[in-house]
């Protein structure tokens, strides 16, 4: 069984207290709050050499778990935020899909307040998902600049830490300045200009607001900094980052630079992606085996660079895969899914569903539901009927590959993977479409995905690698893996020249204005901190 932190309440700064035994990475922990402006109990450390790998740990969890008492309760974020809308890769999923053609949601305002406000493209300042996803991107770089406050070389020898646990801490701070790095990403991506603290910075200070461009340069630094200290990929603990994670990530900014930058790097995004595909991972040959319950040992490891790990009994949460799995289907799809419900939740639109059309044995659709043409248009109604409507999809479950259960019905083992090799094969073939690299390459990597898939009869040429073959290929290939905004925004699609229903409130669609490239900052953010301004438009 794969082992992850238990949490208590923790708030923006913090102290550590009662310690269990820790066999990985991800074990048991509690954490007890303190005041916001005070930092980790030097005897927390002094007395037990453990303490940093259990710190380590809870930064991982932290992009899992929400709180210590299972899936609410002791919740790590105090305020108004709701513990379950503020998991952060429900909050991730829920910008970068509910916004698209790729998912629309069927709950209403009375039970989830602002959520259909991301169907229809007219979120603002007061959305609680936006709020509750801006309040835990900053609360996880929090965890990270505290424990690399706490890890300094100077702190480290203060407290008589030996040589051998200080090789240990060196690994552990790049891993920890990689999670920082991942999280001022998704900042930016979603947000754009952002609060901006490092572990230089003095605790108690309110943190001043850089622009995309600033943080965009300082996480490119940052990657190639810490290149030397991270473990050869496929080395590490599994759920942990290795170089190739970092390369990886590094990729998608170069990838994106510019949407966040005004800069075309295509070249270095091409460099970092060949690093990537170099690193020893591999796509494998059962694509099936990367969506379920043990994708931690099925072989699916040797395709997922980096996962968000999470464990039916360890890590339970309403958000993340409890959240994704349940979803997306009714109760006896529920069944299929290896879970006890189905939450009538998301499904795709229209327009998606006849672009990736019924013969790709990558887009599962539910029995029964397989023809595009003959797809009921969604309605402006929000009870929870409209589920009914549309097109299903899964990709998630919660059984294992040889049929059997996982370890609980409500809370799926599954881990999401963030980065995959699958993905950077398509980041290459983009980038060729787009004159970086070989198209007869990108041709090769196309095709390998498609068969794997059993799509023999469907290869590609070298002439037919273009930008929007690529779009198509990472929709088929990538739904609701948390791509779909940041790649229709990237390939120009997101604003004007693709509608999709209801896109802007209005049934058939309609174009964005600029200012919807990114959500607003929270106006309780913005009252709480005079160092920060507005997005345009909100």
């Amino acid at each position: 069984m794969k082992k992850l932190l238990e949490i208590k309440n923790l708030k923006w700064v913090f102290i550590l207290s009662i310690l269990f035994s820790l066999s990985s990475c991800l074990d048991d922990l509690n954490i007890a709050p303190k005041d916001d402006d005070q930092s980790i109990s030097e005897a927390f450390f002094a007395s037990n050499p453990d303490s940093y790998k259990q710190f380590l740990a809870k930064i991982y969890a932290g992009f899992v778990v929400t709180g210590q008492e299972g899936p609410s309760g002791q919740s790590d974020l105090g305020g108004s935020v709701d513990e379950g809308f503020s998991q952060y890769m429900r909050g991730y999923w829920q910008c970068q899909e509910l916004t698209t053609d790729e998912a629309m949601i069927a709950w209403g305002e009375s039970d989830n307040k602002t959520i259909k406000d991301l169907n229809f493209n007219t979120w603002d300042k007061d959305n609680v998902f936006t709020e509750a996803f801006f309040a835990r991107v900053f609360f996880q770089i929090g965890l990270c600049n505290e424990f690399l406050r706490e890890t300094s070389p100077e702190k480290l020898s203060s407290r008589g830490v030996s040589e051998d646990l200080k090789t240990q801490i060196t690994k552990f701070r790049a891993e920890v300045r990689f999670l920082r790095a991942l999280t001022y990403y998704h900042g930016i991506d979603i947000f754009g200009n952002v609060p901006f603290m490092t572990d230089a910075d003095f605790l108690g200070v309110k943190p001043p607001m850089q622009n995309r461009e600033f943080v965009f340069d300082f996480l490119i630094k940052e990657l190639d900094a810490i290149d030397a200290d991270l473990a050869a990929p496929k080395s590490n603990e599994y759920g942990r980052a290795d170089k190739a994670a970092a390369w990886m990530l590094k990729a998608k900014l170069l990838l994106n630079s510019k949407v966040y930058t005004n800069k075309e790097r295509g070249a270095e995004a091409l460099t970092a992606v060949n690093k990537v595909i170099s690193s020893g991972y591999i796509i494998i040959a059962d694509r099936t085996k990367l969506f379920k319950a043990d994708n931690h040992i099925n072989g699916a490891q040797n395709e997922i660079i980096f996962p968000l790990v999470s464990d039916g009994l360890k890590s339970q949460t309403w958000g993340g895969m409890t959240y994704l799995v349940h979803g997306s289907c009714d109760n006896a799809t529920g069944v299929l899914l290896g879970v006890d419900s189905g939450w009538l939740g998301y499904r795709v639109r229209k327009e998606f569903a006849e672009t990736v059309g019924t013969s790709d044995a990558r887009v599962t659709y539910v029995a029964g539901n397989v023809d595009p043409a003959s797809i009921t248009n969604p309605t402006v109604d929000t009870n929870q009927d409209a589920f009914k409507q549309g097109k299903k999809l899964t990709k998630f479950t919660n059984v294992r590959a040889d049929g059997a259960k996982a370890s609980s019905a409500t809370f799926p083992d599954t881990d999401f993977p963030l980065f995959r090799m699958g993905d950077a094969y398509l980041m290459y073939a983009e980038l060729a479409a787009n004159g970086f690299g070989d198209k007869t390459v990108a041709m090769g990597y196309i095709n390998d995905l498609r068969k794997r898939a059993n799509i023999n009869a469907a290869t590609v040429t070298a002439s037919e690698v273009t930008p929007d073959l690529v779009l198509n290929e990472r929709a088929k290939e990538l739904y609701w893996e948390g791509c779909r905004r940041q790649d229709l925004i990237r390939f120009g699609k997101y604003l004007s020249g693709y509608n999709w229903e209801w896109k802007g409130g209005v049934q058939a669609g309609t174009t964005l204005p600029e200012y919807r490239l990114l959500f607003a900052i929270p106006a309780n953010e913005l009252r709480s901190n005079s160092n920060l301004s507005q997005n345009t438009g909100y």
